[in-house]
């Protein structure tokens, strides 16, 4: 079944992709939700129509994405978490906390677009995260998750 995403849709596509997905996936759920049309001939011709007047626009927000990306690698994150014996956490530092350590310094990034490698992060020590800033711009942030001073 081929659809056209109406949004983004975790691990399938970017608003405005046309994909091709099985039928009950499509039928039960992506269309019923809101989140893909039909790919109707005329649907592809108004989607073609849509992005040629989008193009401008579209390269006006990759290149503040471009920007926010190069302020984001001039960051050196260090998230600070309690700690038990060795390196290991009292809990875990997820991409909530990198998101809050961000907006403290000054990035507005929402946690959904943070993924960090292996989902959450149980000891103390250096990682990678990546940040979507855009479908063309994706950034790695390297940050430092260090103990908590006792």
């Amino acid at each position: 079944m081929e659809l056209i995403l109406k949004q983004d849709v975790q691990n399938l596509g970017f608003k405005d992709d046309i994909v091709n997905v099985k039928n009950g996936y499509g039928r039960n759920y992506l269309i019923p939700q809101g989140f893909a049309i039909l790919a109707t001939p005329s649907a592809k011709k108004v989607l073609a129509e849509n992005l040629k007047q989008r193009a401008f626009k579209e390269q006006k927000i990759v290149d503040d994405a471009k920007k926010v990306a190069d302020a984001i690698k001039a960051l050196e994150v260090k998230l600070t978490a309690k700690a038990g014996t060795g390196d290991k956490l009292f809990g875990s530092v997820g991409n909530a906390d990198l998101a809050e350590a961000l907006n403290k310094s000054g990035q507005e990034i929402d946690k959904k677009f943070i993924t960090i490698a292996g989902g959450t992060v149980k000891r103390t020590g250096k990682y990678n995260a990546k940040v979507r800033l855009h479908r063309d711009v994706i950034v790695d942030l390297p940050f430092e998750v260090i103990a908590e001073a006792k």
